[in-house]
């Protein structure tokens, strides 16, 4: 059948090599991570209204939350991994208090990139202005490697990338959010959306396996949804619209084999208040039993502060690290 309509030829684009593209950002500026000193003393001088309330109460959700062995998933945009807070995100991972790891495709191809050469994030203006916004072959390549590994071995996208991360030694593989899971063996699941993502641009690029894979990860979370019943946390960082779309989807389905969670803790961190998030993960997953949270500020502020407060709670007896919790609504 003659085409209808004529189409681009991908074969034809100009890559540009990743080890010499200009990134905006780079493990060199990356966050500490806190320790506990001051944090006693810090939270206890916190008024007890608002979102300090609110803030105490999460903290305190997830404290409890681990000591329940109830889980606590995380689910982040490219955002919080492009101002640095890797490190923040891996100690948690390490300690057992972030039991699963949501990442859209932009968090999948920044946390490759740190890993991969150390920097990631382009000068998006420039590169659009030549034609080389993301043009970067190592970066399509990983994740054709990723897709293509996920569907051999039946896996899903974020526990291939991790591992292909993992077992290939990549120089800055302890910077990456997606190695840490694989070597703390818990579940990483990358969401992807067609044609949303700069992989979408190669000739490289399956949409077909990445589709596949992608949707294997949203059936674990799925499950790990399932297991929340009474006291699991879910916290989504700065994911305006794909990551609130999967995950009221996936607790969807939760509910409809296993009847259950009804009972979760909910909250959204974003710079500005948004309406996904504040609908899909804040009020309607919470609105028959739960508590929902909602803050706005910057995530390089407040993401430090969240973490140091966790190691705080979880430092003190229950008791103390239960006292912030109240029920909302």
């Amino acid at each position: 059948m003659t085409k209808r309509f004529e189409t681009v030829d991908l074969r034809r684009i100009m890559t540009v090599s990743l080890g010499r593209r200009k990134s905006l950002a780079s493990t060199k500026r990356m966050a500490q991570v806190p320790t506990t000193a001051g944090a006693e003393a810090f939270f206890a001088s916190l008024p007890r209204y608002l979102k300090a309330d609110d803030l105490q109460a999460l903290i305190a959700a997830i404290v409890a939350a681990r000591r329940k062995n109830k889980p606590v998933i995380w689910m982040a945009g490219g955002h919080l991994i492009k101002v640095g807070l890797n490190p923040i995100v891996i100690d948690l991972i390490d300690s057992g208090i972030i039991t699963g790891l949501c990442l859209n495709g932009a968090g999948l191809i920044h946390d490759s990139e740190l890993a991969l050469v150390g920097r990631t994030s382009e000068d998006v203006a420039a590169g659009i202005d030549d034609g080389s916004f993301g043009m970067s072959r190592e970066t399509a390549a990983f994740f054709a490697e990723a897709a293509a590994y996920a569907d051999r071995h039946t896996i899903g996208l974020g526990e291939a990338a991790g591992t292909l991360l993992e077992e290939r030694k990549t120089l800055y593989r302890k910077a990456s959010l997606l190695a840490a899971c694989h070597r703390r063996g818990i579940p990483a699941m990358v969401h992807i959306a067609v044609d949303t993502d700069i992989i979408c641009q190669h000739p490289v690029y399956d949409p077909a396996a990445a589709a596949r894979a992608s949707h294997h990860d949203f059936t674990i979370l799925a499950r790990e949804i399932a297991r929340g019943e009474n006291g699991g946390v879910f916290v989504n960082i700065g994911s305006a619209v794909i990551l609130p779309e999967v995950f009221l989807k996936a607790l969807t389905v939760a509910r409809n084999i296993y009847h259950h969670p009804k009972r979760i803790i909910t909250a959204n961190f974003d710079m500005i208040s948004q309406y996904r998030p504040a609908v899909n993960v804040v009020s309607r997953p919470t609105r028959s039993g739960g508590t929902g949270y909602n803050f706005v500020g910057h995530h390089e502020i407040m993401i430090p502060l969240l973490a140091w407060g966790i190691k705080a709670y979880r430092r003190a007896k229950p008791s103390r690290a239960t006292r912030g919790t109240h029920p909302r609504r």
